[in-house]
């Protein structure tokens, strides 16, 4: 329960947590027809992990439909275009770990326009107008901007929560602007072109003082008395880039309105199907140990079925 006395919202980047869990499971998992399984096991002991630590009702899983593409790839083509696609093992768990959130009775959302980070954006958004502080649980940076006062960003591998105040101290800037900074730094990761020769630290100067990205490009003259590195020779870089800033923004943007979430904007944990769950679980080949956890974790009460 927050300060406001209303259950703090979790929302998860689930497709994060599929992919540490790929990378990091050795691939020794398989189902009984040989398939890999080894994303979805990393990723339900994430979740029993998750659960038995915040014992929330409140929470929410936003997945990737698409792996490839989104409605940024209309904004700029070549947004992600520096990823491998994701191989047909993966995709295959990703769907695993869809259909396990559900048999557990949490909220999933997925979109084959939008990214899971606009998703939570949405639910993040619609969940403070109902008075609710929410909580991010994620390592992406991109999410950080989500976060406002009552709020935190929990990156759950690290142990590490933080909230508005930190999130500044943290990545340099307030949450809000984390894309202005990313348009004018780019960030690699997505394949987003930024301004040439501003890093993050010229770039947290700059908005420091100026309050935002249009404000930057607006008073471009001012930027040679500032007392930084570099700071006489900026303008010649900022002048003719400030529609390629500006594009990069709606990139580093997230979406607060997706259409499919404001139709079904559920964040409440649900019963759940534990026979569903076990049926699912023998199909993947999991054993008892984890089967056990599960149960355990979306069940506390009455979880004898684990034990059989």
């Amino acid at each position: 329960m927050s300060d406001s006395g209303r259950p703090v919202v979790h929302l998860v980047d689930a497709s994060i947590y599929v992919f540490r869990a790929w990378f990091s499971m050795p691939d020794q998992f398989n189902d009984p027809a040989g398939r890999p399984t080894n994303a979805v096991y990393g990723f339900a002991r994430f979740l029993c992990d998750l659960l038995n630590q915040t014992g929330t009702k409140h929470l929410a899983l936003g997945f990737d439909e698409s792996l490839t593409t989104s409605f940024r790839n209309e904004i700029y083509a070549p947004y992600k275009a520096n990823r491998e696609p994701a191989p047909p093992e993966l995709e295959r768990q990703f769907r695993w770990c869809r259909d396990l959130a559900h048999c557990l009775g949490l909220a999933t959302h997925a979109d084959d326009r939008y990214e899971a980070d606009d998703l939570i954006a949405t639910l993040a958004a619609i969940a403070r107008e109902n008075g609710h502080p929410v909580c991010i649980v994620s390592s992406d940076k991109d999410l950080a901007q989500l976060v406002g006062p009552g709020d935190w960003w929990w990156d759950f591998a690290r142990r590490r929560k933080l909230d508005a105040s930190q999130l500044a101290g943290h990545f340099g800037v307030e949450p809000a602007l984390i894309p202005d900074f990313l348009a004018l730094t780019g960030d690699s990761v997505d394949n987003i072109p930024g301004i040439p020769g501003i890093g993050p630290k010229t770039a947290a100067v700059l908005l420091a003082h100026f309050g935002s990205l249009e404000a930057i490009f607006d008073r471009v003259e001012e930027i040679p008395f500032l007392s930084f590195r570099g700071a006489r020779t900026l303008p010649g870089r900022l002048r003719g880039m400030r529609d390629q800033a500006m594009m990069a923004r709606r990139l580093t943007r997230l979406e607060r309105q997706v259409p499919a979430v404001l139709a079904n904007p559920d964040t409440a944990r649900g019963k759940g199907d534990p026979d569903a769950l076990d049926a699912l679980l023998d199909s993947l080949g999991f054993g008892l140990p984890l089967r056990r956890r599960l149960h355990r974790s979306a069940w506390p009460e009455g979880s004898e079925k684990a034990a059989e």
